[in-house]
């Protein structure tokens, strides 16, 4: 038997392990684990040596503009910034123009992703209150779960009410499929925003103060109690807040299905500190806030709280992104590329291992939004997708050199140490070496119920 590829001589890395041997791929699924003289021969060899082999990274949270905002970005272009910075899988918000509303925008946006991508990819289905009689017709379509924004959003959709977001979780729970919440009390965040601009702020320390953390924990907690009663499982997206973590654990301490996650600008840029320089470019809902919600958050990560590392991927061009009155620019800045080596580089350090990361970027992204086990790990069966790091390798990261359409990130100049150098999706090499080498090929990933 020859089989179209295999990786050898390198350190297999699992959340409950760290594995000397190798992997063989054919026809885009996992087929052999082991020795490397136990395994087939291989059409393509690659040699690992001194390299850590991860089950391919899962951004859940991407938003990749298309259809309708494709001058900010586009599946391809988007696409391609993922495998660059060792990612197999996103999944893309539904903030577009048509938003993903109903059978026909899911179909259409599964569509254009297919035509596009150069990673597989999987898309969830907005609930407002105008689709709510929606919800079962964009799980037949297609979806890996559904998404809703409490909190204002790009593309200013309109939220339920709490009569139609009650109704809409219990078809949800129906469905099995879980939804993510973007979670900000709308009321707060207008309300704080008018009185804040009533007084002449301008200025970029404005935007935090508009979005309390109490705004976002309200809202946290308000998805907890809605979960309660009507059995759905929730996900809480770009989590900012410590107390969100201490929400979670008694969430689930009541038997609630809910999980989070957090990002890389949410542990390590202190908005304090960084506001002032950064100015508009800093600007994200929620926003950054201080190191005392780094510490809470980063100890979700390591003793639960907090699921999955993701990144909120938001390209915008500079023209709506950079302005004096905080007021006027848009949140959000690229970050899929950049997450993956921020995040090596805190393994680096020491600030959690490389097997939490994997169950973190990883397995963990893939059971919350019912990919597992297809995607997020290394099993015979699974799909063949692999990112495979120098987790030596110094880089500094540089706006010019990102992959999306969007060349601004707040991480402009940082140092990093770990890097992915080999992108593989199915069996197929997308990315060398820190550039795309493949061809589109991307496909949705059908959730497993």
């Amino acid at each position: 038997m020859t089989v179209d590829m295999k990786v050898i001589n390198g350190q297999v890395v699992l959340p409950d392990g760290t594995h000397r041997m190798g992997v063989a791929i054919d026809k885009g699924k996992f087929v052999a684990l082991g020795l490397e003289a136990d395994l087939p021969d291989a059409r393509e060899i690659i040699d690992a040596t001194g390299l850590s082999v991860l089950p391919g990274l899962i951004d859940c949270h991407v938003h990749f503009r298309d259809p309708g905002f494709t001058y900010k970005e586009d599946f391809g272009t988007g696409s391609t910034a993922a495998v660059c910075g060792g990612v197999t899988t996103v999944i893309d918000m539904p903030n577009t123009n048509p938003p993903t509303q109903d059978e026909a925008t899911v179909k259409e946006k599964l569509r254009i992703a297919e035509s596009k991508s150069f990673c597989d990819f999987g898309v969830v289905g907005v609930i407002m209150g105008t689709n709510i009689d929606k919800v079962f017709e964009m799980a037949g379509a297609g979806i890996v779960g559904y998404k809703c924004f409490l909190g204002e959003t790009v593309g200013n959709l309109p939220s339920p009410d709490d009569g139609q977001f009650v109704d809409a979780l219990r078809q949800i729970a129906e469905t099995g499929m879980r939804i993510g919440i973007h979670a900000e009390n709308r009321q707060i965040t207008t309300h704080l925003v008018n009185k804040l601009k009533a007084q002449g702020r301008t200025d970029p320390l404005a935007h935090a103060e508009s979005r309390p953390a109490y705004s976002e924990n309200e809202a946290i907690a308000r998805c907890i109690v809605y979960a309660k009663a009507t059995g759905a499982k929730v996900h809480i997206y770009h989590m900012a807040t410590g107390e969100g973590v201490e929400l979670i654990r008694k969430g689930r301490e009541m038997g609630v299905n809910i999980t989070a996650e957090t990002s890389p600008h949410y542990l390590l840029i202190d908005n304090d500190e960084w506001a002032p320089k950064l100015g508009s470019l800093l600007k994200m809902n929620p926003p950054v806030r201080t190191r005392r919600h780094h510490e809470l958050l980063w100890d979700g990560l390591l003793n639960g709280g907090v699921d999955c590392i993701a990144t909120d991927h938001s390209p915008h061009p500079p023209h709506e992104k950079l302005k004096d009155n905080i007021w006027e620019a848009i949140a959000g800045w690229p970050g899929v590329e950049t997450a993956p080596p921020l995040m090596f580089t805190q393994v680096n350090k020491g600030k959690l291992t490389l097997n939490k990361l994997v169950q973190l970027y990883c397995e963990n992204p893939a059971r919350v939004w019912n990919m597992w086990p297809t995607k997020g790990t290394i099993r015979i069966g699974s799909d063949g997708d692999l990112t495979i790091v120098d987790m030596g390798r110094k880089s500094v990261i540089g706006a010019e050199k990102l992959h999306s359409k969007s060349k601004i990130t707040p991480f402009e100049g940082w140092e990093t140490v770990g890097k992915a150098v080999y992108t593989i999706v199915r069996g197929a090499v997308q990315m060398k070496d820190g550039e795309p080498v493949g061809k589109v090929m991307g496909k949705p990933v059908k959730p497993v119920l």
